[in-house]
């Protein structure tokens, strides 16, 4: 099943990734250094869509670092962009079949899905702002970078609709800014070669460049380019940590930082293997052998000659994230000693990253969806057998096992023996504990708020799984995920999501406490993070046996 057609089906039935309303009002114009920009005024919100902000990445551009756009005199961005080159190779298990048929878990699983298969030129930007915003506003910048396993996803369906016009009616008005960046072998290919001509990391480079597309253009918009807060889910929500530890927390451009805060959403530090590692060793060689390259002495230049459809489908000649080998990428960010000088989890323990005010959280059941892509586990020692064929290479038996007894065994047979303790071992080791180990590495004198989701506690199988923040954070309005937006809203424009309605309970920082906000079905409270502390304590001590 095709993670696209899902989502289309989704937007008819639910709204969920509704692209923009379809009533057009107007056509605001802005003049700004990359053109003189045309978008559409629908509803409360004025849309530039679509907006180039780096050349086409085809041909020889193929598989090398982004090249900045040249200016225009003219930029029509009343459309959708389109999303970049989509790993559609997903199989849907009868597990995972049985989970999305609930449109509740549906919807917000496939809600950042690109609505067609993607192309190659595809490095554009988005800009929504509240209408009638003037040039000289200086509003704060909301950067959001999409999820979906480094393989999928677009900024298509993050629209805006909701939170910008509500945050302006509160007083807090802000502009988002959603990118597009490279995806699976388009911009996270790994393997000696690519080290050796330095076309590593091609996405996260994609994404640093919409941030300077910001620093260059935004205060055109009416934005205020020192005032941007960085933010995405999942592999978005990794990308935000990423773009803090690049060049060991370098993240100026012409002198200036190009973000103040970040806000993650389930994903921040990992422990990975280099670039030129034998898991990204094996997708590089998997890639070129399906494009017919493997005789080629220069493998790199026989992909970029290849036709977009034979690199599109080599690409795909891997596991997507949604299959047996789930949450184990084929496509990652990897440390390559130049972009990212070493595994994100050690840059953080070392302070090689922009130490920013930040806000940081999870779902409480991170691992459940991930848990239903195995097939044919019928006990333990199979569980083990397949986390270490899949998952964890270079773990032992013994230590998968002690890992798993951390975790409280399965009460019912609803699922298959072991999805319990897989489901807590893949959520904290990818997730939840990564953010307890960055929170503590981090100064104490840097402010920081941890969250917890757990919305959604009746859910069958999957509860409040990961990716069930997303309709809350940009199309719900009810009363939890209001006090979330209102707290984001603050944050978004002064650093502290304290500042802003007094009717909220106080968020205390989490070096203050130790506590972290959670979000309930109802309401929101304070929980002390020391949950599962003997699995947290075990995944950290034994990070080379659990690295990707």
């Amino acid at each position: 099943m095709r993670p696209f057609a899902v989502s289309l089906a989704l937007t008819a039935a639910f709204g969920l990734t509704s692209a923009v309303p379809h009533t057009v009002n107007q056509s605001p114009t802005v003049q700004a250094p990359a053109g003189t920009i045309t978008g559409a005024l629908i509803e409360k919100v004025e849309y530039f869509r679509g907006i180039p902000y780096a050349e086409p990445p085809v041909g020889n551009l193929r598989l090398r670092g982004p090249v900045r756009a040249q200016p225009r005199s003219l930029i029509q961005a009343t459309g959708v962009g389109p999303a970049c080159p989509q790993m559609t190779n997903s199989v849907v298990t009868p597990l995972l079949g049985q989970v999305i048929s609930d449109p509740n878990v549906a919807g917000p699983l496939f809600l950042g899905s690109a609505f067609d298969n993607g192309q190659e030129d595809c490095l554009t930007i988005s800009v929504m702002r509240p209408e009638n915003t003037p040039a000289d506003a200086k509003l704060p910048v909301l950067y959001w970078m999409h999820g979906g396993g480094f393989a999928i996803g677009s900024s298509q369906a993050y629209n805006g609709s909701v939170i910008v016009p509500r945050a302006a009616q509160q007083g807090k008005p802000f502009i988002l800014v959603s990118v597009n960046y490279r995806l699976g072998a388009f911009g996270f290919l790994g393997g000696a070669e690519v080290l050796a001509e330095n076309s590593t990391n091609l996405g996260l480079l994609d994404q640093r460049m919409g941030l300077e597309w910001i620093a260059d253009n935004i205060a055109s918009f009416g934005g205020d380019p020192d005032a941007v807060t960085i933010s995405g889910e999942s592999a978005g929500s990794i990308s935000v940590f990423d773009q803090m530890a690049l060049y060991d927390g370098d993240n100026t451009y012409g002198g200036r930082p190009v973000f103040r805060g970040a806000i993650m959403h389930s994903g921040s530090i990992q422990t990975r293997e280099p670039v030129d590692g034998p898991n990204a060793q094996r997708v590089f060689d998997t890639v070129v052998a399906a494009a017919n390259c493997s005789s080629e002495t220069d493998k790199l230049e026989c992909l970029r000659n290849v036709d977009y459809d034979t690199f599109w489908q080599a690409s795909m000649s891997v596991p997507s994230f949604l299959s047996n080998s789930s949450i184990a990428l084929s496509y990652t960010p990897r440390q390559d000693g130049k972009i990212l000088t070493d595994s994100t989890d050690v840059l953080a323990k070392q302070g090689k990253f922009a130490q920013v005010p930040m806000i940081i959280g999870d779902m409480k059941d991170e691992g459940t969806i991930f848990s239903t892509f195995p097939v044919d586990i019928t006990n333990q020692d199979e569980l083990v057998s397949y986390l270490s064929s899949f998952i964890y290479k270079h773990a032992s038996r013994k230590e998968i096992t002690k890992l798993l007894n951390t975790y409280p065994s399965d009460t019912d047979n609803s699922t298959y023996p072991g999805f319990t303790q897989l489901a807590g071992m893949l959520g904290d080791a990818f997730f939840t504990m990564k953010r307890r180990e960055l929170l503590e590495y981090l100064p104490a004198e840097v402010p920081a708020w941890s969250f917890l989701g757990n919305w959604l506690p009746d859910t069958p199988i999957v509860k409040t799984f990961h990716t069930s923040d997303l309709p809350r954070l940009f199309y719900y309005t009810d009363s939890i995920s209001t006090s979330l937006q209102d707290r984001y809203f603050s944050f978004i424009t002064s650093a502290n999501p304290n500042d802003g309605d007094k009717t909220l309970s106080d968020w205390p920082s989490w070096h203050a406490s130790r506590q972290s906000l959670e979000f309930g079905a109802n309401q929101a409270a304070l929980i002390l993070d020391n949950f599962r502390k003997g699995s947290y304590e075990f995944i950290k001590s034994h990070k080379a046996a659990f690295q990707l």
